[in-house]
């Protein structure tokens, strides 16, 4: 039976139109399926259904989800990421996704290039060093970064905290000054006074969640070409229903990023606005809304 399938050019290019043309004919497609962004049943034969190709280092897995979810997309992610969403969709019960072996080596993100190492703080707690951290500096920050809701203008929000635990220096800078926000306003993140409302979308950004958990915020390719790693969790981050329903619901994250010291490590979702409020009132305070991306 043929299927409601959304095959983008770029899934095509990369699976081939031999089996995208399979895949539109039902021939290899499955009729029912579990969302890889939402997590609940979808049908490819009654309801619209995007595929999600995610490419690791040596393999890559065809997802598929609701088009209301996410469109159809090729999402560059880490050999770890990739087989470890795997067995967690395997240990769902879904029917697994298809795997091929990628067409010939793929670029590495940036981060697993460089070796950084993270530290797993809590379930929704994360490490991770930064990219600028790679050049010496008196002390080698990494990320802290924190999942939480956020309300603005009425409506709840799925929010990403990210704050180094030491000053980030501009790469090629010998010097002790802290570039963390200058380097994320280049990169087009909104400076902000106040959370009065949604920050604006930064096109080329994402926000990937593997499995229904936190994995990685994507950056656009300095070469061009596919998303690379920003931000990577050493293990993949529980989140809250109610932090995946919102980001479902609005279908993009807010990152809010602050230089060391400006927010802390805070237990409750209204001590972390606080933090919010009081960094955007000091002009310590950058953000903009990530797309979602999923497997």
């Amino acid at each position: 039976m043929p299927r409601m399938l959304d095959v983008s050019d770029e899934v095509r290019a990369e699976i081939g139109d031999e089996e995208a043309a399979r895949l539109l004919a039902g021939e290899s497609a499955p009729g029912s399926y579990d969302c890889t962004s939402c997590r609940t049943p979808g049908d490819s034969a009654q309801e619209r259904t995007s595929t999600v190709l995610f490419i690791g280092d040596e393999t890559a897995v065809l997802a598929f989800a609701h088009a209301t979810c996410l469109p159809s997309q090729v999402v560059q992610v880490t050999e770890e990421q990739l087989q470890g969403a795997v067995r967690a969709i395997g240990g769902t019960g879904a029917e697994p996704q298809q795997q091929y072996r990628s067409p010939q080596p793929q670029q590495p993100p940036l981060q697993q290039q460089q070796q950084y190492e993270a530290v797993q703080q809590s379930p929704h707690e994360s490490q991770q060093q930064p990219q600028q951290a790679a050049n010496p500096v008196p002390e080698q920050a990494v990320l802290g970064v924190t999942s939480g809701l956020v309300l603005l203008q009425g409506e709840l929000h799925p929010a990403l905290v990210v704050e180094p635990t030491a000053p980030v220096a501009r790469p090629g800078s010998l010097g002790s000054g802290d570039d963390f926000l200058p380097l994320l306003i280049e990169q087009g993140f909104m400076p902000l006074t106040e959370l009065a409302g949604v920050p604006p979308v930064l096109h080329g950004w994402s926000v990937l969640l593997a499995a229904g958990q936190l994995h990685a915020v994507l950056q656009p390719s300095p070469n061009g070409g596919r998303p690379v790693a920003w931000w990577q969790a050493h293990q993949p981050l529980q989140v809250t229903d109610g932090w995946r329903a919102a980001a479902n619901k609005h279908q993009q994250v807010l990152m809010f990023a602050a230089p060391v010291g400006s927010i802390g490590r805070q237990p409750r979702e209204d001590l972390l606005r606080d933090a919010l409020n009081k960094a955007a009132a000091n002009g310590k305070l950058v953000a903009s809304a990530l797309p979602l991306a999923g497997i």
